[in-house]
């Protein structure tokens, strides 16, 4: 891959290092703001992060493909292609951190060809014997660029992968096939494995459609016919409980805004009996529900279930305050 030869002069290695700099601490608001600032058209902006793509800094070029998603279009989406190619031919720990990036900017970029560049992934991936985390990264922002043309794709990959099932791509041609719908039957059919329902609700996190809202009842009410009245142990339906609370925390403002004063109640119930449960992963979420879900009386019971972790008890603490102070 090309790159431009010509060294950058002082003031773009500055902001280089500033872009950089704000990357690595988290400060996307600040990077955004130096990414604007690396020329006074689009295209010198996105000439400047190609050359910092090609820095033997693996977190310059993830803040490259931060500043190249943030420039969006097709343009930057074949640069990002390119890139991810490269850095998948590295095979070492630094290109892998860079591919987690391009792979999610790719899925949230507005650009045509984000989807195909995927797929093209997806084709290499399933070429070898990949990581679940990848499968799954990758699943989730296929889920971003849903389209019934990604069916025949994922299906092939699914005859060449030999990972345990199921996995994100499993969960990913569930959602592909069924319209919500179907998906309401499917949630609520005790046949459907919890490990099953639970891979469909990590891609509802990561991006739920409004139509795709009214499928959460059912879902709801699979989770509370594993956690009412005694919460899980562990295993499957423990983790299904948590995928769900994750999904409601993620989407909180959207869903307790329009969400059926039914759906309230079922959510505060499932969280009052996984907070007094064994799954510390689920009592966690819960008690962050209840704090939206719950009623003022429900604080008595986080003070009962406070687990003796510091860290953990801040987040039943927390829940129990504002729940008090409603009135």
């Amino acid at each position: 891959m090309s790159r431009e030869k010509t060294a950058p002069s002082a003031e773009v290695e500055r902001l280089h290092e500033v872009l950089t700099r704000a990357f690595k601490q988290g400060d996307e608001a600040g990077a955004r703001a130096v990414v604007f600032q690396l020329g006074k058209t689009e295209r010198q902006r996105r000439t400047e992060l190609e050359a910092l793509l090609g820095s033997p800094l693996a977190l310059a070029r993830q803040a490259a493909v931060f500043g190249l998603e943030t420039l969006g279009g097709a343009a930057s989406a074949r640069l990002l292609e390119q890139q991810l190619e490269a850095e998948e031919a590295r095979e070492d720990l630094d290109g892998a951190s860079v591919v987690e990036d391009i792979v999610r900017a790719l899925g949230r970029i507005e650009a045509a060809g984000a989807r195909a560049s995927l797929v093209k992934r997806l084709e290499r991936l399933v070429q070898r014997e990949p990581e679940l985390s990848d499968v799954n990264a990758l699943a989730r922002m296929l889920w971003r660029k849903r389209h019934p043309e990604l069916i025949p794709a994922v299906q092939r990959s699914l005859a060449r992968l030999s990972l345990p099932a199921p996995h994100g791509l499993h969960g990913l041609l569930v959602l592909l096939e069924k319209s919500p719908e179907a998906l309401r039957g499917w949630g609520l059919d005790p046949a459907v494995p919890a490990a099953d329902k639970s891979r469909v609700l990590a891609l509802l996190e990561e991006e739920l459609p409004e139509d795709w809202e009214a499928v959460l009842p059912a879902f709801l009410s699979a989770a509370q016919a594993w956690a009412e009245p005694v919460a899980p142990q562990g295993g499957e339906p423990a983790y299904f409980c948590e995928r769900l609370l994750s999904l409601v925390l993620t989407h909180q403002e959207r869903l307790f805004a329009s969400a059926p004063e039914g759906f309230r109640s079922a959510l505060r119930a499932l969280a009052r009996s996984l907070v007094q449960g064994p799954s510390m992963g689920c009592a966690l979420r819960a008690a962050a529900v209840l704090k939206f879900a719950g009623a003022p009386e429900d604080a008595a019971l986080l003070d009962a279930h406070c687990p003796a972790d510091a860290t953990f008890a801040q987040v039943f603490r927390n829940a129990a305050r504002v729940l008090r102070e409603k009135h």
